[in-house]
């Protein structure tokens, strides 16, 4: 294969460029945005298997120096007492929480070191594929031509319907998230912790080493619309979630009052099962194939996955046993997880079950499963 059309210059994109380079394939990132291709606002976490994934492309400590560690979570109660404590991820392997435009301007810098082109300004109209390759179409008249293109465009992606233009539309997934940043609170916390609080919201915060408190709400109410997310703004998202958070005896309510301007709302959205993820030289990856509901918190780590998945399996076979076998090994992980997040969006909070130990039945299919997902990602196992 000599060159690869990579649309979308995010997490799935820059990461499956870096896959494509370790793999010894030329590739070229077209992104629509002239400046970057990131939400500057979000802030999201990458687990443990998100950066073992990163190491295997050679980026997680160039990634690890933003951002800062998590190692433990709690569990607190509406009344604030503990329902349970433990570890995340390992010495090795911390989980990392991190803005999102941190984490995509850093693999961008890592993609243009290693020499990969990267085309800002560059939306997709359309593609043509044809006998000996793929032409992609962009506004302007701008066109590019590769072996393979790549669509790793979001939720929101143009390539999905071009692959096949019966797809499902994406679906709300029952909450409203919101989520925002301050230096003025001051919450119970420890060094690296997150703390998750059931209550009358599903409410998470971290506190970073210089002090500023990372939170989130998910809220399950009808779609925000178009027009509430325009008129909208800090204030009104702001005495709504106090009026939420106030009956509960956390600090949810004190962190939201006393965050400023940083605060913003947005829609929680996944995608049905896409049943289409490639045809003959296009295939779509990350969120534009298998966005998942935020609950879970593994959008970027399963995009950083499938980069490298992606980038071993066209070193090992041809072009379509490789996106043949690539749907083989991702498909049913990602869907197991949009499957989750979902359950976990349309269950109340309150009534969401704690904590149990497993049977050591269910503790050995974790450890399986764990096991299959070390070898999909570890770079050195060939795709068979």
């Amino acid at each position: 294969m000599d060159h690869v059309v990579i649309i979308g210059g995010g997490i799935a994109g820059t990461s499956a460029a870096l896959a494509l380079h370790k793999a010894g394939i030329a590739a070229t990132v077209y992104e629509a945005h002239p400046d970057s291709g990131e939400d500057i606002g979000a802030f999201l976490i990458l687990g443990d298997n998100g950066m073992r994934a990163l190491e295997q492309l050679d980026a997680a400590e160039t990634v690890a120096a933003v951002g800062f560690p998590l190692d433990s979570l709690r569990l607190v109660g509406p009344d604030g007492t503990t329902l349970a404590e433990m570890p995340l991820g390992s010495e090795r392997h911390r989980y990392r929480c991190l803005r999102r435009a941190e984490l995509g301007a850093v693999l961008r810098e890592e993609v243009r070191r290693r020499g990969v082109p990267i085309v800002q300004g560059k939306r997709l109209a359309g593609a043509t594929e044809e006998p000996d390759g793929v032409v992609a179409h962009f506004a302007g008249g701008d066109t590019a031509r590769g072996d393979l293109l790549i669509g790793a465009d979001g939720l929101n992606s143009v390539v999905r319907p071009l692959i096949d233009p019966e797809v499902p539309a994406r679906r709300y997934a029952g909450q409203q998230v919101f989520y925002g940043y301050t230096l003025d609170a001051d919450p119970p916390h420890a060094p690296g912790r997150i703390d998750m609080i059931r209550g009358g919201a599903a409410f998470g915060y971290a506190v970073s080493p210089a002090g500023e408190t990372f939170w989130f709400a998910r809220v399950t109410d009808d779609e925000l619309t178009d027009e509430h997310l325009f008129a909208g703004g800090p204030d009104q998202w702001r005495d709504r979630l106090i009026s939420l958070l106030h009956q509960d005896d956390t600090p949810a309510a004190d962190i939201v009052a006393a965050t400023g301007a940083r605060l913003m709302a947005t829609n929680a959205h996944d995608l049905p099962s896409v049943p289409r993820w490639s045809s003959a030289r296009m295939l779509i990856i990350g969120d534009a194939a298998h966005a998942a509901s935020p609950a879970s918190g593994q959008g970027a780590s399963m995009a950083i996955e499938d980069a490298v998945v992606l980038g071993k399996a066209l070193r090992d076979l041809d072009r379509a046993s490789a996106l043949a076998g690539y749907e083989r090994l991702r498909r049913p992980r990602v869907e197991t997880n949009i499957a989750n997040s979902a359950r976990l969006s349309a269950t109340p909070t309150n009534q969401r079950p704690g904590p149990a130990p497993g049977s050591v039945d269910e503790r050995d299919v974790a450890a399986e499963t764990e096991r299959d997902i070390a070898d999909q990602i570890d770079w050195d196992t060939p795709v068979g």
